[in-house]
């Protein structure tokens, strides 16, 4: 088992730089013989991922990659912020090789990127509103009201596929700055009605930052989540190498140890 140092990064608009930065040169990483695999993941997404007070990123996310890293020789995965709106293009354009931030496995997904078999995480879909609200429990009660979004995620793609079908759309309101905390700020202050998200990151975002708004009704979906990777031949390797990884993780129960760490339960899939 190897042993290593992870430095993080502030966030870094990859789209706009040249090449990636990381925690270690290139040249670093050379002497160790491994091969350095960025990892894009947000820093504002507790309890997934997120900065910490001294601007490391951390969160069951992190931990789950670092865990994984441990048992894999020949890598190194190092982890940089990327903007969730940016996420994707980094993928695909090579500035990152890899995503762990909570991406749930949808069909449209599978299509376009590498994701692991093994799934690490799973998560709910709920409504929050302000505090007191009782005319919004399910997602059908959405419909004409504005809702919170960040365009790309996998809780707005399941509120657009809904509208497809809604006698009367759901009226997304987009987040120009991508952070959650900012649009469950906007559901106290009545700028939207709801925001449909995971419910252990909303609870940890209102607790943090003391906000009068609540969960409503049962959770719309069930979502397993997965390690992303960039298509082609590294990525295929990667995957072959993570998923066993993953399941003595699982097995042996350190996932299911991180889970409680961060999220205070076992979220872990079966």
């Amino acid at each position: 088992m190897k042993r290593k140092s992870y430095i993080t990064l502030s966030l870094v608009l990859l789209l706009g730089a040249g090449s990636v930065l990381s925690g270690c040169s290139s040249k670093e990483a050379g002497a160790t013989g491994e091969q350095v695999i960025t990892v894009g993941t947000q820093n504002d997404y507790p309890p997934f991922a997120f900065a910490d007070e001294n601007n490391e990123l951390t969160g069951y996310d992190v931990e789950v990659v670092k865990a994984v890293d441990e048992k894999l020789d020949g890598y190194t995965f190092e982890f940089t912020a990327v903007p969730w709106d940016s996420m994707f293009l980094a993928l695909e354009s090579n500035k990152i090789q890899a995503i762990a931030d909570q991406v749930a496995k949808t069909p449209e997904r599978q299509g376009k990127y590498l994701f692991t078999d093994e799934s690490y995480f799973a998560a709910e879909t709920v409504i929050a509103v302000k505090s007191g609200r009782k005319d919004i429990q399910t997602i059908k009660d959405l419909e004409g009201k504005k809702i919170g979004a960040l365009a790309g995620d996998s809780y707005t793609l399941l509120l657009e596929e809904y509208n497809k079908k809604a006698a009367k759309p759901i009226d997304l309101k987009y987040s120009e700055s991508g952070n959650p905390s900012e649009i469950l700020q906007d559901v106290q202050n009545g700028r939207i009605d709801a925001y449909v998200n995971d419910p252990i990151m909303i609870d940890a975002v209102l607790e943090k930052n003391d906000l009068d708004v609540e969960i409503v009704g049962q959770p719309l979906v069930n979502d397993d989540m997965g390690i992303v990777l960039k298509k082609g031949e590294q990525g295929e390797e990667l995957k072959a190498l993570i998923d066993p990884i993953l399941e003595e993780l699982k097995q042996d129960g350190t996932l299911a140890e991180l889970s409680k760490k961060w999220t205070g339960g076992e979220y872990i899939p079966e």
